[in-house]
Formats: structure tokens, sequence, C-alpha cells
């Protein structure tokens, strides 16, 4: 597998973007824009990388990097399932966000709800829900809540995930605040009472061995907070497997 670096937030530059060696760096000229539209030129970028590359691994600072990931892998003609790491639900529409967070949006966006101009942007076709796994999710907005439950993307915890893995290709993607902040510090967004670093690495492990897994991600924490060290450690043990 190879490894790249995508040292953006939101569509700025985020430095101090501490990725294992060796790895390459995706740096392409954004336009002066909006978020929705610097990220549509970023994800496009990354989803060119993804498409000439087997067995991507991808160091992102933000989830919607995974609409990127996606488009990438549809170009090779890779329709994989998505196993969605995460704390949150990012499952927000604008009817539905209280902030306009972006960020809290990618999950919905990316099967077809909401906000597509990251999603057109990219060339994503956009994943109907039962080819989606929310995995943890323990800590969901008013509203958003309502969304994940009556929608039909498949909604599980770390340690049931085993038994409700996706038939087919696999696009594995983790968001470090799913572990507990306990052991992963630096979030930007940290959700108390998390599965430990040892639980969701031994997920990653599982995963790995069906030999199906077609590509990994992880948005991962901010390097201006403290404990960031320790998180880029943690970071890269849940990536091991997959290296």
């Amino acid at each position: 597998m190879t490894t790249l670096a995508v040292p953006f937030f939101m569509g700025d530059a985020m430095p101090g973007f501490a990725v294992p060696e060796p790895h390459e760096i995706l740096d392409p000229q954004l336009p002066d824009a909006d978020p929705q539209h610097r990220m549509a030129v970023l994800y496009n970028e990354l989803a060119g990388w993804v498409a000439k590359t087997d067995d991507p691994v991808v160091y992102a600072g933000d989830c919607v990097s995974t609409i990127g990931v996606l488009a990438g892998l549809q170009r090779r003609r890779v329709n994989p399932s998505l196993l969605f790491f995460d704390a949150h639900g990012d499952f927000h529409t604008w009817e539905t966000s209280q902030s306009g967070f972006i960020g809290g949006m990618p999950l919905a966006m990316l099967t077809g709800r909401g906000e597509q101009t990251i999603v057109a942007g990219a060339g994503l076709t956009t994943l109907s829900d039962e080819r989606v796994v929310l995995v943890d999710g323990r800590d969901l907005d008013l509203g958003e809540d309502e969304a994940v439950a009556t929608a039909g993307i498949d909604h599980q915890s770390v340690a049931d995930l085993v038994d409700h893995v996706p038939d087919g290709p696999l696009y594995v993607h983790v968001d470090g605040d799913v572990v507990d902040p306990n052991d992963m510090p630096a979030m930007n967004y940290p959700a108390p009472n998390g599965p430990s670093l040892a639980e969701v690495r031994q997920a990653m492990i599982s995963l790995q061995a069906t030999g199906r897994v077609v590509a990994f991600s992880v948005s991962s924490w901010n390097p201006a907070l403290p404990g960031a060290d320790v998180a880029a450690a943690a970071t890269a043990h849940l990536a091991a497997p997959f290296l």
C-alpha cells in the first residue's frame, strides 16, 4: 500500500501534520473560494491519486476526504461498502445542523443527502444506505439521531462489527475520535466513553484479515492541541495493519 498525506482541514492547510514515512503529499493549488468549492477541488485531486494507486492509505485532516477516496475507487470501477468509524454521525444536512459545520455532513453527503457541491466536484456516484456501516456513532446531535435511526445505514458498535461486515470490497475510514479520548487526545471534538485504542486496533486487524479492504483512510488529530504526539503515535498504530 502507498500512503498519502492530505494536510487540510475544511479546505485550509493544516501545518504540523506528522505522517509516517514513506508517504506522498497532496498539495494542490486551491481557489480563493468558500470551503465547499475549495474542498471540491481538493478531493477531486485526491480522487485522481486514489484512482491510480493500488490499496491506498490516506491520512487526512477531516472526514470529508472520504468523498475523494470513494470517487477515486469508483474511477477504478471498484465499488466498495464503507465502514465509517466515528464517534459522531457526520449525518447532518443544512436542515438539521445548528452550526452549519460541513465536517458534520460527509456521511450524509456521500449517501446523496444535503450539500452536494463536493460530491459533484469529486465526481462521486453516491452510495446507497445499504452499503454504509456507521461504526460507533455514540455522540449524535438532536435531529441527527433521528436521521440516522430512520436511514437505511447500518449502525454498529465496534464490538459487534465482526458479525456485521458487508460482503464484497470494503473501504475502511476511521475518525480518530472514535477512540476514547484517554487513548486518543488532541481531537477537535472529543467524545468520552468510547472504545479503547486496543479495541479499535483489533477491529482493524480483523478487517485487514478479510483480504477485502481496498482502501483505508484516517482523519486524525489536531497538531496544535496538547497530546498531538500521543495521538500521532496512536493513529499510526491503527493504520499499521494496512501497511
